[in-house]
């Protein structure tokens, strides 16, 4: 097991579900259920109808662990993280240097403009002041 508690990934191109299962530390239903929910993650069938994971299906099974387990995003937030994410850089992005940038369009409650990583990390450093603040 690595420093992460997760089994360390062999070199290999096809894994079956009991493997994944051992290295991303996840129940086998687990994983079938997130196939159902995030369609990014398709492992390849064998011809006897096996699940057959390949290195990146492993990984984004350890991206979905992290952003549901860790950093506490919903099943339809992941989902929507992942989605963005696989998209690429946004037009703003990929405009040339020398062109004028355009202001951004304003953000909606749909659309917030701070990622729930920054705000969980506000959270906790507010916290700590406050606790900070309340010992003096």
């Amino acid at each position: 097991m690595s420093s992460n508690g997760h089994q360390e990934i062999t070199e290999k191109n096809l894994y079956r579900i009991g493997e994944v299962s051992r290295i991303t530390d996840t129940k086998p239903f687990v994983l079938r259920y997130w196939e159902t929910e995030f369609p990014m993650l398709q492992p390849v069938k064998s011809p006897k109808g096996h699940r057959l994971y390949r290195r990146k299906d492993v990984d984004t099974v350890l991206l979905i662990k992290r952003l549901l387990y860790d950093e506490g995003f919903t099943i339809a937030g992941a989902r929507r993280h992942l989605r963005d994410a696989s998209e690429g850089p946004s037009e703003a992005a990929a405009a040339s240097p020398t062109e004028p940038q355009q202001a951004p369009p304003r953000q909606t409650e749909t659309a917030p403009s701070i990622s729930r990583k920054v705000l969980l990390d506000l959270r906790d450093s507010l916290r700590a002041f406050l606790t900070l603040l309340e010992s003096e």
